[in-house]
C-alpha cells in the first residue's frame, strides 16, 4: 500500500511505540489522526497538522469522537492502527477480576471497538487496512505475564479472523508482533513488574523507531504479520516444534532458576 496521502487513525499515539508510527507515517506523507488520553503529548508527536482526541480510549464516547473527528476533517479513515495497550506482571490464578477486565478492555475490547466503527465504511469503499499491534506474547504465551499473552493472543486471532472476513471486500488486516522495545511499557503496567532476568535484557530491546519503521514496511508491502525484531519468529518457530523445552526454558526464567 502506498501511504503518501493516505488518513491513518493511530491510538496509544503519545509516546512509544503509537508516537514512533505517528512520526514514520507522517514522515512517509500521511495525514494522521491521533488518540491518546494527553492532548499535549499528542500535539508534540503529531505536530500542527495532525487531527488530535484526547481521551480514554476504553470509553465509548471517544472512540466514537475520534473517528467523527477524523471523518469530518478527512473524509475517511483509510487505515487503522490499533496500538494502545498495556501490561500486567501478575500471575492469573490471582490476579482481582477488575484487574483482569481491564487488561482486556483497552488490550482486546476497545480494538474490536474500533474496528467495528470503521469497518462499514471500509467496507462500502472496498479499501482499508486493520494493523492490531498485538506481541511476541500472542503467539508465545510468557508466564510472567499470563493474562497479558491471553489478550495478546485474542487480538491475533481477531486479526486472523477478520482477514478472512473481509477478504472480499477489500479490506486488508495486518498484525504486528513487538518484542522487547525502549518504551515506558513496564512503568505504566497495570500491576508488577517482570523477572530479574526479562528486565536485564532491556540492553537487547529495540527502539520505537525501529518497530515504527517495521510496522511501515508490513504496510507497504501489504504483510500479514510483523514480528519487530524478526528474530522472534525463530522463539515462535520453537515453541511450534519443542512446546515442553520452551515451556520449561519460559518457566526457568520466571522463577530465575
Amino acid at each position: 500500500m502506498r501511504i503518501d496521502g493516505k488518513v491513518v487513525l493511530i491510538t496509544g499515539a503519545s509516546e512509544g511505540i503509537g508516537a514512533a508510527c505517528a512520526a514514520a507515517f507522517g514522515k512517509r506523507g500521511a495525514r494522521l489522526s491521533l488518540v491518546a488520553r494527553s492532548e499535549e503529548k499528542l500535539r508534540r508527536a503529531g505536530g500542527p497538522d495532525a487531527q488530535v482526541t484526547a481521551g480514554d480510549i476504553t470509553l465509548p464516547e471517544v472512540r466514537e469522537a475520534a473517528v467523527r473527528a477524523t471523518l469530518d476533517r478527512f473524509g475517511v479513515v483509510d487505515i487503522l492502527i490499533n496500538n494502545a495497550g498495556m501490561g500486567l506482571y501478575a500471575p492469573s490464578w490471582k490476579t482481582p477480576p477488575a484487574e483482569a477486565r481491564a487488561l482486556f478492555d483497552l488490550n482486546f475490547f476497545a480494538p474490536l471497538a474500533l474496528v467495528q466503527l470503521v469497518a462499514p465504511a471500509m467496507r462500502e469503499r472496498r479499501s482499508g487496512l486493520i494493523v492490531n499491534i498485538s506481541s511476541v506474547a500472542g503467539r508465545v504465551t510468557l508466564p510472567w505475564f499470563t493474562l497479558y499473552s491471553a489478550s495478546k493472543y485474542a487480538l491475533c486471532a481477531l486479526t486472523d479472523g477478520l482477514r478472512m472476513e473481509l477478504k472480499r471486500d477489500g479490506v486488508e488486516t495486518m498484525t504486528v508482533c513487538p518484542g522487547y522495545v525502549r518504551t515506558g511499557f513496564q512503568e505504566h503496567a497495570l500491576g508488577g513488574g517482570p523477572p530479574p532476568r526479562i528486565a536485564r535484557g532491556k540492553q537487547f530491546a529495540i527502539t520505537p523507531a525501529q518497530c515504527a519503521e517495521r510496522i511501515v514496511r508490513g504496510v507497504e508491502r501489504g504483510a500479514r504479520t510483523v514480528m519487530a525484531p524478526r528474530a522472534n519468529w525463530l522463539l515462535v518457530l520453537a515453541e511450534r516444534l519443542f512446546p515442553s523445552q520452551v515451556d520449561a526454558q519460559l518457566a526457568a526464567i520466571l522463577h530465575d532458576v
